[in-house]
Order: structure tokens, then sequence, then C-alpha cells
């Protein structure tokens, strides 16, 4: 596999780090298009475009309607075949050892230098897992969190979608107009949304969503 003519995602709510990023990276990667998604709904669209296969996602955890883990678990369940790279401030070994736990094939600090950050990438698109020097990963248990990981992989794109504008605080109807469905349709999804998160309501979903933002894990 020849590193040219790639497709890559960068996936961050922050343009001056995408540009920065992207500037960075042109030079190592000179026929490279650069994608951008300011949000988690934004990298959604990007990713339905049929007419373009990718072949990387830089994924910050924190971007708007993420949820920390949240986009990563439903990239690595619709999309297996782009590896994904998280891009995070937060360098903790929990938090990295939870990505890769996830499915992420990278994890880069946001500290990093441009010659480790190209040398991660080169690494991911061979196929290889890449880490900052000296990374310890530890076992991650079998707790509620991870629990409800596995449950939100069940959802559909379209079930994840809804959830997210739960979290939004939209109403059903709202939701019904953005979707351009009807309300029973939505309601149709919620309880789908309901049944496989183990959940009674909107709002023990969108706490068990919550359960996956990265100030809630914790694995010490």
């Amino acid at each position: 596999m020849k590193l040219e003519n790639l497709n890559i995602v960068i996936a961050d709510d922050h343009p001056l780090f995408r540009n920065a990023l992207r500037q960075a990276l042109s030079s190592a990667f000179n026929q490279t298009q650069w994608v951008e998604a300011d949000s988690a709904e934004a990298l959604e669209t990007v990713l339905d475009n049929k007419e373009c296969q990718f072949d990387l996602i830089l994924l910050d955890l924190q971007m708007p309607g993420s949820h920390g883990y949240s986009t990563l678990i439903h990239l690595r369940t619709h999309y297996p075949d782009i590896p994904v790279v998280v891009i995070s401030a937060h360098e903790d070994i929990n938090t990295i050892s939870r990505a890769v736990h996830y499915g992420s094939s990278g994890f880069i600090p946001k500290s990093a230098s441009m010659e480790s950050l190209t040398d991660a990438l080169t690494a991911v698109l061979y196929g290889d897992i890449w880490l900052p020097n000296g990374t310890e990963l530890v076992p991650v248990s079998d707790d509620p969190t991870d629990k409800m990981a596995s449950r939100l992989s069940d959802l559909t794109p379209q079930q994840y979608r809804v959830l997210q504008m739960f979290a939004e605080g939209l109403l059903n109807k709202q939701i019904a107009y953005d979707f351009g469905v009807s309300e029973a349709t939505i309601k149709a999804h919620a309880t789908a949304i309901f049944r496989k998160l183990g959940v009674r309501n909107r709002t023990q979903a969108v706490i068990a969503l919550q359960q996956l933002e990265m100030e809630k894990v914790d694995l010490s």
C-alpha cells in the first residue's frame, strides 16, 4: 500500500486546530484530500457520502454530540473498515486504555510533536496500532460503563442519531421534522433505543449515554 491519494477526515470542533493539523501533515501526505467535521452530526454526514472511500478518521473525543467514547464506539460498529485515531488533550493512561479497548487504532496526545503525529498516521495506515512511547495499557473492567458501551453498539446509525438528539433536549416533533418522518416513527425509534439500552425512558437513555463521557469513566 502506497500512502498516496488518501481521504482523511479530521473530526474536531476547533477550526484553528483542524487547520494547523492539516497544514502540518500536508507535507508528509501531499496527495491527500482532507475532509473536516466539527461535530458528531457533521462527521456522520461526511461518512454518509457513499462516493468517497475514507482511509482514516482523526477523532476528538470531546467535540459536540460525541459524548466521550460514544462516537468512537459507533464508528467501530458501523464503519469497521475505516481506522480511527483518537487525538485528545486527555493524555492519562485511563483515557488511552479505554480508547484502545473501544477500537481506536491509535492515540495521539494533542501535545505530540509533528514528527510523532506523522509517525502515528503512517503506522496506522499500514495496519499497525500507534501509542505514545512508554504507554502501558491498563485492563478495562467489565463495569457498568463497559456494559453500556456494548449496548450502544447495538443501535443503528439512525437510532444513535435520535439518542444524540434526545441528549440535546429536542422533542419528538422536532426530531421528526429534522428527519422528515412522522412522530410515530420517532416514537418507534425511541422504543427500540430504550429496549437496546435496557432503560425505560428518555431521561434514563440520556444518562446511559452520559456514562461514556470521559470524566465519568475511571479505571482506577
